[in-house]
C-alpha cells in the first residue's frame, strides 16, 4: 500500500466533525522524529551542493543557500588549484582528469556492473531454486540447508577467502573479479524457493510428459511464473550493488575501474585539506544518490510488494 493510498484512507476515515485522536498522533510522534533525523543529512547534502565556497566556510552554517551556485559541479573560473580563499574549487566534472570520462566513467561502471550483477544473480538464483523445488536432484535438501546456513554467517567473514581465491585466479583489478563473487545471493535463492513452493508441481509434470527439457521448463514456465518475485528481488539486489563499497575497494586498484562509492571516498582527503571542497563532495554524493531515489519512486509499488511477499512467503 503506497503513501498516497494511506493518506487517502486517512482522509476518508476522518470526517470534518471528528475529533483528533491525540493518542494516535502522540504514538506517531517517534515516527515523525525519526523521519526528521533521516531527512536532515539529505537536506544538508542538497544545500551544501549548491552553496558557494565562502558560504560553506561560514560559522555558524546557513540552512539554505543564500546565493545558489552550481560551481561545485563545474566551476568555469577554476584555474588549476583549489583556492577556497578565492572562492573557487575544482568541480565534480573537472576532477579525475587522469581517467577518461572522469565522473561519468565511474557512473558508467556502477550502472553496468549493477545491471550485470542483478540480471545474472537473479537467473542463477532462479535456476538453483527450480532445482531445489521442482526436480528430484540428489542432495537438494542438503544444498538448501547449506544455503540457509550461509545466511547466518556475516558476509565480512568471507572477504579474505574471496580475495585470496580471486587473487589466485588472477582476477584482481578486473571487472571479473568484481562481478563474479557477487553473483551468489543466498537470500534471493531462499526467497525464490519459498515462492516456487506455492506453484503447483502439475505444471512441471505436464511439461515433462510433453517432452520438454529441464532447461526449457525453467526458461518458458518457471521464469514467467517468477516474474513478480524476480521484480521485487531485482530492486533489492540493484540497490545493494549500486551502493557496493567494501568489495570493490579491496579488489580494484586502477582508477578507471572504480565505481561511484569508491570514487567518492577519494574526496574525503580533499575535504580535510580544503574545507571549501565539501560542496564538491556533497555534489558528487547528490549525483550518486539521485538515481537510487528516482529508481525507488518509479518502482516503489514493486518495492513494497517485495517486502510484503518476503513476509508472506517466508
Amino acid at each position: 500500500m503506497s503513501v498516497k493510498t494511506l493518506a487517502a484512507a486517512d482522509q476518508v476515515s476522518r470526517k470534518p466533525g471528528d475529533r483528533i485522536n491525540w493518542g494516535a498522533e502522540a504514538a506517531r510522534l517517534p515516527l515523525y522524529l525519526f523521519a526528521v533525523v533521516v531527512l536532515i543529512p539529505f537536506w544538508w547534502m542538497i544545500i551544501a551542493a549548491f552553496k558557494t565556497v565562502p558560504e560553506l566556510m561560514m560559522n555558524p552554517p546557513t540552512f539554505y543557500p543564500r546565493d545558489p551556485s552550481a560551481d561545485s559541479f563545474y566551476d568555469p573560473a577554476f584555474s588549476g588549484g583549489a583556492d577556497p580563499g578565492a572562492g573557487h574549487v575544482e568541480g565534480v566534472f573537472q576532477r579525475w582528469t587522469g581517467v577518461a570520462g572522469g565522473f561519468f566513467r565511474f557512473a558508467a561502471n556502477s550502472f553496468g556492473i549493477t545491471v550485470v550483477v542483478t540480471i545474472l544473480s537473479l537467473l542463477i538464483a532462479s535456476l538453483v531454486a527450480y532445482m531445489l523445488t521442482k526436480t528430484a536432484a540428489p542432495g537438494r535438501r542438503t544444498v538448501f540447508v547449506v544455503i540457509i546456513s550461509s545466511m547466518m554467517i556475516p558476509w565480512q567473514v568471507s572477504l579474505i577467502p574471496n580475495y585470496l581465491l580471486t587473487s589466485d585466479l588472477g582476477m584482481t583489478d578486473s571487472y571479473l573479479g568484481y562481478v563474479i563473487p557477487g553473483l551468489a545471493k543466498a537470500f534471493v535463492v531462499f526467497f525464490l524457493v519459498q515462492y516456487l513452493r506455492s506453484i503447483p508441481d502439475d505444471l512441471v509434470h505436464a511439461a515433462r510428459v510433453d517432452g520438454a527439457s529441464e532447461w526449457r521448463i525453467w526458461w518458458q514456465i518457471i521464469l514467467p511464473l517468477l516474474r513478480p518475485a524476480l521484480a521485487a528481488m531485482a530492486i533489492f539486489v540493484a540497490l545493494a550493488e549500486w551502493n557496493n563499497f567494501l568489495w570493490p575497494l579491496i579488489i580494484i586498484r586502477s582508477d578507471e575501474l572504480y565505481n561511484l562509492p569508491v570514487a567518492l571516498s577519494s574526496l574525503s582527503n580533499s575535504i580535510v585539506s580544503s574545507p571549501g571542497s565539501m560542496g564538491v563532495a556533497m555534489a558528487a554524493s547528490l549525483l550518486a544518490t539521485l538515481p537510487t531515489v528516482v529508481f525507488f519512486f518509479i518502482f516503489q509499488k514493486h518495492f513494497i510488494k517485495g517486502i510484503a511477499l518476503s513476509g508472506i512467503k517466508a
